[in-house]
């Protein structure tokens, strides 16, 4: 038998401190079992995220499956927002999606425009005393309104700017106002020169409208010099009288302007059937790995599905499908549970104005959902160069600045402020960080927009390098968080 010790003495109130110790131990093992588990250092997480992207990396690039998924996409055909190529698209996206076991896949309406080419696009410079008829290589520029039956000819006044147009007032009456300012050559960055001249494509036909000007001819937005012109969304002025636009080749646009110098008056005759039928229904398609923490925070990427119709818009934009869809598969493939959502969205109808990323945006379904990343890839399928992440207070980009060493080996050497794109844009207005993979892109303007946009102008290894990339940032975000 066991002696007990005395109440009150040395060896009772060593007891009851130890009894107390245990009981505070118990409990706080409790409330961190309630709690979760303890959270990881982050040394330790940067060896766990490291083990995962190179996991990513050898099941990716192993398979380069993003470029079968553009396949099947651009399958389809050219896919002008409202056509029936643009609703096939729709339906090959969602089998794909549900082909790879993305969970809630399903479709979200869009009501969008439908504007169609026509199957006439005529332009020559007139016959002089000196030389025959000239014929010109130009395409309607997305939503113009076409010529009458017949054509039309004028006489020819060439412009570097929008502002020139105002300063020649009443001397382009009648005439066919010719945008002649190339992108900028000496930009180190081909979207910032563009940027720098796409002014002209999508306002010059109303600002020439204004002064009486019959019709615009604008530079094609690209550095070669071919004879394949570039098409691409114009805007008119509300109140301002429609007039019909096209884009000529480089090409061309050098021989036109060389014979403006050369001869005193210049004619060009211009045939156009394009045509607006005006509204109709289209579809966003969209499917996920559902968060198992935190679903109602999302991780998206995107893509948009829409193409212009001189080609099949391989690299603008089903690459950008094709990639987010990717990184998706890829982390399906690894078995890999995100704390919160990683979605995959294929917008419709980015280039005709966005009204893909605004209904989603505005959808009844988010509702109690929050975006913390919105990643667009809308820069082509090319070779990555950076990483771009951004947000008003910067805490994503903090998030994963520890872990951009893990992002070199695919091409994105760093990590830098920006990302987004129009899709996107609603999200980050809502509060969503901007996010994109940065691509080598100083070639993306010889095929943009222009019947040069093909399946085979897209590298296989290089589109899987950006998926590659995305995955290992939703997977970070997703159980980083913001």
């Amino acid at each position: 038998m066991t002696s007990c010790p005395a109440a009150g003495g040395p060896a009772a109130g060593s007891f009851m401190n130890g009894t107390r110790l245990i009981a505070r131990l118990a409990l706080a093992a409790l409330l961190a079992a309630a709690a979760g588990p303890a959270p990881v250092p982050a040394a330790d997480k940067s060896a766990e995220y490291r083990a995962v992207v190179d996991r990513l990396r050898q099941t990716g690039l192993a398979g380069e499956r993003a470029a079968e998924f553009l396949a099947r996409i651009v399958s389809a055909g050219p896919r002008l927002t409202g056509s029936p190529q643009a609703a096939a698209a729709v339906e090959i996206t969602r089998r794909l999606m549900e082909e790879q076991g993305l969970a809630r896949v399903h479709t979200e309406p869009v009501e969008v425009g439908r504007w169609v080419r026509g199957e006439i696009a005529e332009a020559a410079v007139a016959a002089s005393p000196r030389r025959p008829a000239v014929p010109l290589a130009v395409c309607a520029l997305g939503g113009s309104v076409a010529t009458p039956d017949r054509g039309l000819a004028a006489p020819v006044i060439e412009v570097g700017s929008l502002d020139e147009v105002d300063t020649l007032g009443d001397r382009v009456r009648g005439r066919i106002v010719f945008y002649n300012r190339p992108m900028d050559r000496r930009l180190a960055e081909p979207f910032a020169a563009y940027g720098g001249a796409a002014d002209q494509r999508v306002g010059g036909a109303s600002r020439a409208a204004r002064h009486g000007a019959v019709a615009v001819l604008v530079r094609s937005l690209t550095f070669r010099t071919d004879r394949h012109p570039h098409t691409g969304r114009l805007v008119y002025e509300p109140g301002t009288t429609r007039i019909p636009a096209a884009a000529i080749a480089t090409a061309d646009a050098d021989l036109l302007s060389r014979l403006l110098r050369e001869e005193k008056n210049v004619a060009v005759s211009l045939r156009l059937d394009c045509r607006d039928l005006g509204r109709t229904a289209s579809a966003n398609v969209v499917g996920e790995i559902t968060g198992s923490e935190i679903p109602e925070e999302i991780v998206l990427l995107g893509g948009h599905l829409d193409s212009w119709d001189l080609s099949v818009g391989a690299h603008d934009d089903a690459a950008g499908c094709a990639v987010a869809l990717e990184a998706l598969a890829l982390l399906r493939d690894l078995g890999l549970k995100p704390r919160r959502t990683v979605r995959a969205v294929a917008f419709m109808d980015e280039e005709f104005g966005g009204t893909g990323g605004r209904a989603y945006a505005a959808s009844p379904l988010r509702r109690g959902e929050r975006h913390i990343v919105a990643a667009e890839s809308d820069r082509g399928g090319f070779t990555p160069a950076a990483l771009a992440i951004g947000g008003r207070d910067g805490r994503a980009r903090d998030r994963i600045m520890p872990y951009a060493q893990l992002f070199a080996p695919f091409g994105a050497a760093s990590v830098v402020p920006g990302g987004g794109g129009v899709d996107v844009a609603p999200l980050v207005e809502q509060g969503a960080a901007p996010a994109a993979v940065l691509v080598n892109a100083q070639s993306y303007f010889d095929v943009h927009h222009s019947a040069l946009d093909v399946l085979d102008a897209v590298q296989p290894r290089e589109l899987e390098l950006q998926a590659i990339i995305l995955a290992a940032l939703a997977w970070i975000m997703a159980e980083e968080g913001i």
